[in-house]
């Protein structure tokens, strides 16, 4: 099989149960063994699990009681960002030396476009093969390739014949392959859309055909009119390679059940300000608007929108605001979780606000705070109310990218381990 007469040649890399697969990789003893990944050694939800587990009927979203209950034998690791972070790096720099033409879908997944590479690459086989050895020589895990003419078609390839596989699907036996496929199983298609089409009798990709392509325009737009294309083998869309300007930078928390105390709270918010902040200041962004959210058992309280004086990227000028909302919206309901979400980040304009008092002295103590976490690890220096705060430990964002305002996990020093925190309060009202 030669691609030279492929319109497109696009593969999809998905790593296979990716951070289990990692710790499985760095600890031999768990080769072969049940185990899950959960958000901290406490966590109750199995982030991901080994394809040993999921041969027990364990999936990532079950909780681990439950796992127990179905493995007695499963073993629970609480989750590293920071480590799987950096092999997801290592792994897409590797990809760059396949083609210059790469979207990083995910931390796990990876689209690359070959098309302009036809003349290095004629073999779509040596292709997969070529990026599996690249990914295992720097992160010591396998992955699964799906080769095809469009994005869809390539990632439905990557998952059907997981783990480490490596399935490709010729341009033109395409529709033929998605024909009696279920539209569910195809990324990009949600319970909504789904119920939109089986309300119409369309179940399977080839009935997709059956409707004109303006049913699906008018309710859906242009993802609509895309998903007609998809589900024949023919999806549009390109590789995306460039990250967008962020339209919003936020970060939220689940609390325990039933938080009614006012501190509890106030420190969760403290938190959350902080590590937006830090994004902010990161990526030399700030904001003005700003949502504030608490939710409790009847949906979130607070404000869609409150506004600071000036643009920012202080922590302490959004717990600020976050304390008004606490003051106007909450009157001590049950609160699980708590958000913070800056709704306009722009580029800093590079000059002291007049307006501001000691905004100088501010910008200056901010960037030394961030100089010491980035070297010694996030929070070693940080507000005095965030001493008391619970373990709560980093995530991985879904959208997360290895470079620009996407990359919101922080790699943590080893010396962090052995220095003493320097905790200290950042204002008087803090």
């Amino acid at each position: 099989m030669t691609i030279k007469n492929w319109p497109r040649v696009i593969a999809l890399v998905d790593m296979n149960a990716f951070f289990a697969s990692i710790e499985q990789a760095r600890n031999p003893n768990l080769i072969g063994k049940p185990i899950g990944i959960t958000n901290g050694i406490k966590g109750s939800c199995i982030i991901t699990c080994s394809y040993e587990a999921r041969s027990y009927g364990i999936y990532t979203g079950m909780r681990v009681n439950e796992a127990k209950k179905l493995c007695p034998a499963f073993i629970q690791l609480p989750s590293n960002p920071a480590l799987y972070t950096k092999i997801s790096t290592n792994i897409m720099n590797i990809l760059y030396e396949i083609t210059p033409d790469i979207e990083i879908f995910s931390v796990d997944e990876a689209f690359l476009d070959m098309t302009y590479c036809k003349k290095i690459w004629d073999n779509p086989k040596s292709i997969g093969k070529k990026i599996k050895e690249k990914v295992f020589s720097v992160s010591g895990v396998h992955c699964s390739v799906g080769i095809s003419g469009d994005k869809t078609t390539a990632k439905y390839a990557a998952k059907l014949h997981k783990p480490n596989g490596l399935t490709i699907i010729n341009p033109w036996d395409a529709e033929n392959v998605l024909k009696n496929v279920s539209v569910m199983e195809l990324c990009g298609i949600n319970i909504g859309i789904g119920s939109f089409l089986a309300k119409r009798g369309v179940f399977t990709c080839g009935e997709v055909k059956k409707l004109p392509i303006g049913i699906l325009g008018q309710r859906f737009g242009n993802l609509g009119r895309r998903i007609w294309y998809m589900c024949q083998g023919k999806d549009p869309e390109k590789v995306k390679s460039n990250v967008r300007t962020p339209k919003t930078i936020g970060h939220g928390k689940v609390m325990p059940p039933n938080t009614r105390s006012k501190d509890i709270i106030y420190i969760y918010l403290v938190h959350m300000s902080e590590k937006v902040a830090q994004r902010l200041r990161r990526n030399a962004l700030s904001a003005q608007n700003f949502f504030i959210g608490l939710k409790t058992n009847k949906g979130w309280i607070g404000n869609k929108k409150i506004k600071a004086l000036f643009p920012t990227n202080d922590g302490s000028q959004i717990t600020a605001l976050c304390k008004k909302t606490l003051s106007l919206y909450w009157h001590g309901e049950s609160v699980y979780q708590v958000q913070i979400t800056a709704l306009d980040p722009q580029k800093e304009k590079g000059q002291i606000d007049l307006f501001s008092k000691d905004n100088n002295k501010r910008n200056q103590l901010n960037k030394t705070i961030d100089y010491v976490n980035k070297r010694y690890g996030e929070f070693t220096l940080a507000p005095a109310n965030l001493l008391n705060r619970t373990d709560m430990p980093n995530v991985i964002s879904p959208a997360w990218k290895p470079y620009g305002h996407r990359q919101s996990i922080f790699h943590t020093h080893n010396k962090n381990n052995i220095i003493v925190k320097k905790i200290f309060k950042l204002n008087k009202n803090s």
